[in-house]
């Protein structure tokens, strides 16, 4: 496969262009998706196929599956297994992926990451203010029990 990014495990330093795990797997099953290895309505390859494959733990597959249904790459049906999402299935959150031109729904996507990372800005200006309003009290209590 072309373009193969080699992943590794474990958490990732704020900055890093390095893909975890996880994401390699996504990104693999993405790339079958858009060069018509998998067309809408397919199943997508087991789990166990997919731990086979990319040498990944059960966890991490799972959160590679997770990622492709947040996308609206894939599709759960209960029972039968996760599926290449298309247009048939408005209602769990897939996106048309039949259209001519179709690459991937990355406006949602972006969406979503940039909300997210307002979100976490605003904790950590309210986890600041707090700390300082615990600092402040440590202080005056200090200087009372001298």
């Amino acid at each position: 496969m072309a373009g193969v990014v080699t992943a590794r495990r474990g958490r990732r330093p704020a900055g890093s262009g390095v893909p975890l795990t996880f994401e390699v797997i996504a990104e693999a099953v993405r790339e079958r998706i858009r060069s018509g290895g998998l067309q809408s309505g397919d199943a997508l390859p087991t789990q166990a196929a997919l731990m086979r494959e990319f040498g990944a733990s059960s966890l991490t597959v799972q959160k590679a599956m997770t990622l492709l249904k947040q996308d609206g790459w894939a599709v759960s049906r209960p029972g039968k297994g996760a599926f290449v999402a298309h247009h048939d299935h408005p209602d769990d959150g897939a996106g048309d992926l039949d259209g001519p031109g179709v690459t991937a729904p990355a406006a949602g996507t972006t969406a979503r990451v940039e909300a997210l990372e307002r979100a976490l800005a605003e904790a950590v200006e309210q986890i600041a203010d707090l700390r300082g309003r615990v600092e402040a009290l440590e202080t005056r209590s200090g200087k009372r029990d001298r």
